[in-house]
C-alpha cells in the first residue's frame, strides 16, 4: 500500500496532459534558475523538483533548450507587456511628471513579478544567448519614438545627434532602477524610487 501511494503522483501526472502541465514545468524552471541559475535548469532538475518522471517534462518539451526558450519568452513577454504600457505613445513627452509616472509604473511592475527580471538580467546560458535582448531592443525604440519630438519641442541643439545616447541614458535608467529596486527592497518602494529617478532622468535629458 505504501508503495502505490509513493509512485500515485507519477502516475497521475501523465493525465495532466502536456498543455495543462507546460505552465506547471515552466513555473518549476523558473523557481530553479533563480535559486540555483540556468545552468541547473534541466530535465533531469525539473522532473525531481515536481516529483514527476522525465517523460512527463519531455512530453510538454523535445529537449532544455526549448524549455529554456519557452521560459524566457513567456516571461519577457511579460515585461514587453509591460513596458507597452509604461511608455505608450504620445505625441511629446515634455513633462518631468510623465517621466516620473513611466518609471514608478516600470517599477510597479518589476516588484509584481521579481523573477522574471532576475532571469532576464542574470547570465544568459549560451545555448540560448539570442533568446535575451529583445525586451530592451523594444524599450530603445520606443524611447527613441518617443525622446525624437520631446528634444525637438525643448529645442534640443544637435538633437538627432545626441538621441541615441539620451536613449541610452533613458533605458540604462530603467534597468538601473529595477536592479535597485529588487536588492533593496526595503529601501525603496516602486513610488518613491520612481520619483527619484524619474526626476533625474527627465532633467538630464532636459539639459542635454
Amino acid at each position: 500500500m505504501g508503495s502505490d501511494s509513493a509512485v500515485q503522483p507519477k502516475q497521475r501526472a501523465p493525465h495532466l496532459g502536456p498543455e495543462r502541465r507546460r505552465p506547471q514545468v515552466l513555473d518549476t524552471a523558473l523557481a530553479i534558475a533563480i535559486e540555483h541559475g540556468i545552468a541547473a535548469v534541466t530535465m533531469a532538475s525539473i522532473a525531481e523538483r515536481m516529483q514527476v518522471t522525465r517523460p512527463v517534462v519531455y512530453a510538454c518539451f523535445a529537449d532544455r533548450v526549448e524549455l529554456i526558450e519557452a521560459l524566457i519568452q513567456r516571461e519577457e513577454s511579460y515585461l514587453v507587456d509591460g513596458l507597452l504600457e509604461v511608455l505608450p505613445p504620445r505625441h511629446v513627452n515634455a513633462d518631468e511628471t510623465v517621466f516620473v509616472e513611466g518609471f514608478r509604473a516600470l517599477l510597479v511592475k518589476a516588484a509584481a513579478r521579481p523573477d522574471a527580471w532576475r532571469l532576464l538580467y542574470g547570465n544568459p546560458d549560451p545555448a540560448v544567448a539570442d533568446s535575451f535582448g529583445r525586451g530592451r531592443t523594444l524599450a530603445v525604440e520606443r524611447c527613441t519614438t518617443l525622446l525624437r519630438p520631446t528634444l525637438r519641442a525643448w529645442g534640443t541643439a544637435d538633437a538627432e545627434r545626441k538621441l541615441p545616447i539620451l536613449v541610452e541614458q533613458w533605458v540604462s535608467a530603467g534597468e538601473g532602477a529595477v536592479r535597485s529596486l529588487l536588492a533593496a527592497e526595503d529601501e525603496w518602494t516602486p513610488q518613491d524610487l520612481g520619483a527619484f529617478v524619474g526626476a533625474a532622468v527627465y532633467r538630464a535629458l532636459r539639459n542635454a
